[in-house]
């Protein structure tokens, strides 16, 4: 069975594909979360297209690591010329569509509670930054995609979020303002894609231990927040990875909409 036959049978059944039949692009997924979310598919079978902006070396060395099966390709996420090219390259080098999209890069941010600014010193470069980075380029990033996904007859959408706005523990005021806004724009995608057979949801973490953006934070910072959850201890980008292909798998096939906070029950519903 050939990729084409293979979706149009599973989506004509009940609107899900195989984790192995998919075709995944994972923003930001040479480094840190992102590497683990592209790791976690490679690992299901699934074809990736690893994305990264600098990250040449940790990207060409992961797709190595999965010849045939991963490839890597450049973009600026907040270039949204960029992003149809780049679908347009993983389309016509896996010979299909894009199917699955995780929107994970992060741009120029690093959890320093000690290096952000203050309520009185936020400037509105911080927030349009942030916003760049973590609203407009998901919505850049999904309306390449989307062409592909209607071709498909599927499609699955995973935003990576954060529970600083349940939980702020630190106040990132730009980061938190943005990573909301992108929860809002899940729900309402939710609801404007779900007739086409595309879901979209929300995978939130809390501080991970430890990627590139969380290794300025010190280590009692971990330590408390560890202490402070019913799992005693921070969660990983592996776990956080789990939840992303459970949203992308069968199993969430009647799942949309939704926002699954993954942090050892430090944050309740």
């Amino acid at each position: 069975m050939n990729a084409r036959t293979a979706i149009d049978a599973a989506t004509s059944a009940n609107s899900s594909l195989p984790l192995k039949d998919q075709l995944v692009l994972v923003t930001g997924g040479a480094r840190g979360l992102g590497a683990a979310i592209s790791t976690a598919f490679l690992k299901a079978g699934a074809q990736v297209v690893i994305n990264y902006n600098s990250s040449f070396q940790a990207a060409e060395e992961l797709a190595d690591a999965f010849p045939g099966q991963a490839l890597a390709l450049q973009a600026d996420v907040r270039d949204a010329d960029a992003l149809k090219a780049l679908v347009a390259a993983a389309t016509e080098h896996f010979g299909r569509p894009v199917t699955t999209l995780v929107n994970n890069a992060l741009v120029d941010f690093s959890f320093n509670g000690d290096a952000r600014s203050k309520a009185d010193e936020l400037s509105a470069e911080e927030l349009t930054a942030q916003f760049t980075g973590s609203v407009l380029a998901p919505v850049g990033a999904i309306q390449a995609a989307l062409p592909g996904m209607r071709q498909a007859g599927f499609g699955r959408i995973i935003n990576i979020g954060t529970n600083l706005f349940q939980h702020p523990v630190v106040p990132y005021h730009d980061y938190t303002a943005a990573k909301a806004a992108l929860l809002s724009l899940t729900r309402t995608f939710a609801d404007d894609l779900g007739p086409e057979g595309i879901n979209v949801n929300m995978v939130s973490g809390g501080l991970l231990r430890t990627t590139d953006a969380s290794a300025a934070t010190p280590a009692e910072v971990f330590d408390l927040i560890a202490s402070g959850t019913p799992l005693r201890r921070v969660t990983s980008p592996a776990e956080l990875a789990d939840a992303v292909l459970f949203f992308a798998s069968p199993l969430s096939r009647g799942v949309t909409g939704q926002n699954l906070i993954v942090d050892g029950g430090l944050v309740k519903g």
